[in-house]
């Protein structure tokens, strides 16, 4: 079913991921298959996610609004991306488990802030009400497809042909994404 996510835990570089991710959505016509990685922030996978960066197209950081602590990390997170990231991988920010007003520790006007600084793209979401969560999803794959539309034309009309990092499989009209939850 295309309205779910399938999730395996697999073994990587001898380090169990969080988790693997697939999901297919549709935009503009065109079945996009998603394939995230889950590290849930965690320190112990902060060595082999630096892998993961070099061919990510999107990275969606995610900091929990109840704790303070998983805030502050977005920036030693963006840090790593400037640093082992493609130049031009989309960044989203997500301040999830918006539900738990009552618990806040972390204002949405702060977490705005933060990506007006680096020029990222914000939302609040609930993974559990599913508050903005498909929003999220494709506002990551609608820029990373316009992204890749533009650097295409800019070939073309260039007449310089380059690495694409999108596959279309023309008869099912399907492209590939991969993309990191960090």
């Amino acid at each position: 079913n295309n309205d779910t996510y399938k999730t395996l835990h697999l073994t990587c570089v001898g380090i169990l991921c969080r988790e693997l991710i697939f999901r297919t959505i549709e935009l503009d016509g065109k079945k996009i298959k998603l394939l995230l990685r889950d590290t849930a922030g965690q320190e112990r996978f902060r060595t082999i996610t630096t892998a993961y960066y070099r061919g990510a197209m999107g990275i969606m950081l995610v900091y929990d609004i109840t704790n303070e602590k998983s805030f502050d990390n977005i920036k030693n997170w963006i840090r790593n991306i400037e640093e082992h990231a493609s130049l031009d991988v989309e960044r989203m920010i997500l301040g999830n488990k918006c539900d738990m007003n009552d618990k806040r520790q972390v204002s949405k006007e702060r977490g705005e802030k933060l990506a007006i600084d680096y020029g990222i793209k914000f939302l609040e979401t609930s993974a559990k009400s599913s508050t903005n969560v498909e929003e999220a999803f494709f506002t990551l794959a609608r820029d990373i497809m316009t992204k890749l539309n533009r650097k295409m034309n800019d070939s073309n009309s260039s007449g310089v042909g380059g690495p694409v990092k999108i596959t279309e499989n023309r008869s099912k009209k399907t492209s590939f994404f991969r993309c990191s939850l960090l």
